[in-house]
């Protein structure tokens, strides 16, 4: 039998912060002992010493592109799962705007497959929505599939759904969580047209936040919230840019109760507009960044229960991509190496504490896409677990960035934390910068 003892560690789960030790018994949990450990350690084959370090459950990541198939010059399944275990990233759910698109139930599938021989982390995905393929939507299994994406803004081929019709069908009748990137398209449209007129080849990623607006976000937003309130749609908006939208969300509803639930990106929480001189197309995302009274709303949104989960959105991109000119680089950023060491900076910094940081990164996806035995250090759940040296800090350069693009925002930034141990399924896939590629994680399976 292969157990594991991780030993002394500092757990942080359920809103507490103890230390204690786990017992790993093959893919599971077998059992989590407080302060003193009475047993005997001959009945381990392997024991870890987790003195000083912090033992978090899997982070889950409910939004990445990993780029597979089609787009493969950007990134894998294979690479970008490497990069997420390395950040900490036990599970993620990932997008369907890959080539083909992932628009039936076959392609779906396909996916599955890939990320069956491939996936170094735990994996579900979207099955991606259009104006004329409902009827693939409501084939979807609840138990087998995370949800259903809707781009109710800017997207690729037919992937903006802006059919009154067919939006109204999958908020009325999809049989799984729908979430939606809101963006209104005329209003980015008018403002493109408004900026590009003004200043030509001057145009840069400084007013990429002027052209997808406020303005544009919110109105996408708002009716989102106004047609899942009036079908009581299960509804997931992703990656919240904007004060304004937070006003839409409710923080008193338990998050238990909750028929719409909200996400912020890591990078919203990070850069402000201010950053784009530095960074330009680098931090190019959609949503776009916005500014700095944008950023302290989110936040506080964040912390009084308005906004329930932390993300990612990781969408890698090549370096010659992102080096075009503005109007030609393609929005997003890699990130899920990055961004629990992010988060933890904010926690040393005392912006949000340990078991908020947990509750938004793990428990609360767990909760939201009502995940299978996952998102707590709880006995006879998955270990999916995390060991966190938070006094080892480390500086992101090209020559640790594990993103087939090879490159990241944070470039150059210390972090002072650094994830030391990534266990999938009670297997230790990431240790001190090497991996265990002979890991292979599993399908998520949700509890509806």
């Amino acid at each position: 039998m292969h157990r594991i003892l991780i030993k002394d560690a500092l757990i942080v789960n359920e809103h507490e912060v103890y230390k204690g030790s786990v017992i790993i018994s093959n893919e599971e949990i077998a059992d989590i002992v407080r302060d003193v450990l009475s047993i005997s350690e001959s009945d381990f084959t392997e024991i870890i010493n987790a003195e000083g370090k912090l033992l978090l459950p899997g982070v889950i990541d409910d939004q990445v592109h990993f780029r597979q198939p089609g787009l493969m010059h950007k990134g894998d399944i294979f690479s970008e799962s490497k990069a997420a275990v390395a950040g900490g990233i036990t599970s993620y759910m990932e997008m369907p705007n890959t080539v083909p698109q992932t628009t039936t139930q076959e392609l779906l599938e396909q996916k599955f497959e890939i990320a069956e021989r491939d996936s170094l982390a735990n994996f579900s995905f979207y099955l991606g929505a259009t104006n004329d393929n409902l009827h693939e939507i409501l084939k979807t299994d609840p138990k087998n599939v995370c949800g259903v994406k809707v781009f109710m803004g800017s997207s690729t081929g037919n992937m903006l759904v802006d059919d009154a019709k067919t939006l109204e069908g999958i908020f009325k009748e999809s049989p799984v969580l729908v979430a939606t990137h809101c963006e209104e398209e005329s209003i980015i449209r008018e403002n493109l047209s408004k900026y590009t007129a003004l200043l030509g080849n001057e145009l840069s990623a400084k007013y990429h936040p002027l052209i997808r607006s406020i303005e544009a976000c919110y109105a996408s937003s708002s009716k989102a919230v106004a047609m899942a309130t009036r079908y009581n749609t299960r509804l997931h908006i992703l990656h919240l840019s904007t004060a304004r939208e937070t006003e839409l969300f409710s923080a008193s509803t338990p998050l238990s109760e909750k028929r719409i639930t909200a996400e912020v990106c890591v990078h919203h929480l990070w850069f402000t507009d201010r950053d784009y001189e530095r960074l330009g197309n680098f931090i190019k995302w959609n949503p776009a960044i916005k500014f700095e009274e944008d950023r302290e709303a989110l936040w506080k949104a964040l912390l009084d229960g308005r906004i329930d989960v932390i993300a990612t959105d990781h969408a890698p991109h090549t370096l010659v991509e992102k080096n075009n000119h503005y109007l030609h680089a393609p929005s997003g950023g890699p990130l899920v190496q990055h961004a629990l060491p992010a988060m933890l900076e904010f926690v040393k910094n005392g912006k949000l504490t340990l078991e908020q940081m947990v509750y938004k990164m793990c428990h609360a996806p767990a909760e939201i896409f009502r995940i299978h035995r996952r998102g707590y250090i709880r006995k006879g759940y998955y270990a999916d677990l995390v060991l966190v040296d938070p006094n080892q800090p480390w500086t992101v350069s090209r020559n640790n960035i594990f993103y087939k693009c090879g490159w990241s925002p944070f470039e150059n930034q210390t972090f002072s934390a650094t994830v030391t141990h990534t266990f999938v399924n009670g297997r230790l896939v990431y240790h001190n910068g090497t991996f265990n590629e002979n890991v292979r994680g599993m399908r998520l399976k949700f509890d509806r």
